[in-house]
């Protein structure tokens, strides 16, 4: 207890006393990639070690903006995924009905609001077309209070909201039971938290505010944001921004360490 209480303590340190941060797109839209996986499925390793080569590639951040949810529809088949949550099953389930589709599963890439199959011996940066979307700023002072800024490409009377996702990378799980057992699974971007906050019309953009959590679900790790913008009550992104946030802790799960629910 006392060491994932001072995990928790430096994290919180290090974010109230890190510099201001900003994170900003282009006009052009930045790609958001998302996958739906589970430590439960003996398909997704090879999805995430996929996911997992983006960490390198040139375009992360600036050309496409990645993020893995864990679903929890698999938990109940011998293995609870620590990082899964009915919350991202439900946006998962939320597409399905968006396409028309019978069936979720996993692994499933998503791109750009789009169910993506392209991605087994895909080279270089996931992107789509060349679209002028406007330009997303976000900024914080704290870390965990944001400010929110949008200037859509071509005005009118839409309505937007904006979505962040606070992303662990460079995390260790150690399965034992499932399709899974035995296997040491290595975790990058994936999704610890999802919130979204409405956007206000302003006389230079949409503007809007949010906050995140300073140790989601109780796990320590390589830390980024996701951010992104979407009209009122749709899924299809129009615009994405994102990167690192100030905490460089590394953290392997296991079976007997302390999960919050």
């Amino acid at each position: 207890m006392m060491k994932w209480i001072c995990l928790f303590a430096m994290f919180a340190d290090v974010l109230a006393n890190a510099a201001p941060i900003v994170f900003q797109s282009s006009t052009r839209q930045t790609a958001l990639l998302e996958l739906y996986t589970s430590e439960g499925c003996s398909s997704c390793p090879p999805a995430e070690a996929w996911l997992s080569k983006l960490k390198t590639a040139s375009g992360l951040w600036s050309e496409f903006v990645p993020v893995a949810f864990h679903v929890d529809y698999w938990n109940n088949l011998g293995w609870r995924d620590k990082l899964s949550s009915e919350q991202f099953s439900d946006r998962q389930r939320s597409y399905a009905r968006a396409w028309s589709a019978e069936n979720i599963y996993t692994p499933e890439f998503v791109l750009n609001g789009k169910e993506w199959h392209n991605w087994f011996g895909f080279h270089g940066a996931p992107s789509g077309p060349p679209t002028r979307a406007g330009a997303l700023r976000v900024n914080s002072t704290d870390g965990r209070h944001w400010q929110a800024h949008f200037v859509p490409a071509e005005h009118g009377m839409a309505d937007y909201e904006v979505t962040a996702a606070v992303l662990v990378s460079e995390l260790g799980s150690d399965v034992t039971a499932g399709e899974n057992s035995g296997r040491h699974l290595n975790h990058d971007f994936a999704a610890l938290s999802l919130i979204s906050r409405p956007l206000t019309n302003q006389t230079n953009g949409f503007q809007g505010a949010f906050v995140i959590d300073a140790d989601p679900k109780g796990i320590a790790g390589r830390l980024a944001l996701a951010v992104w913008v979407t009209r009122s009550g749709r899924l299809e992104p129009l615009q994405a921004a994102g990167g690192s946030l100030p905490q460089r802790a590394k953290m392997t799960l296991s079976s007997n360490q302390p999960t919050q629910k």
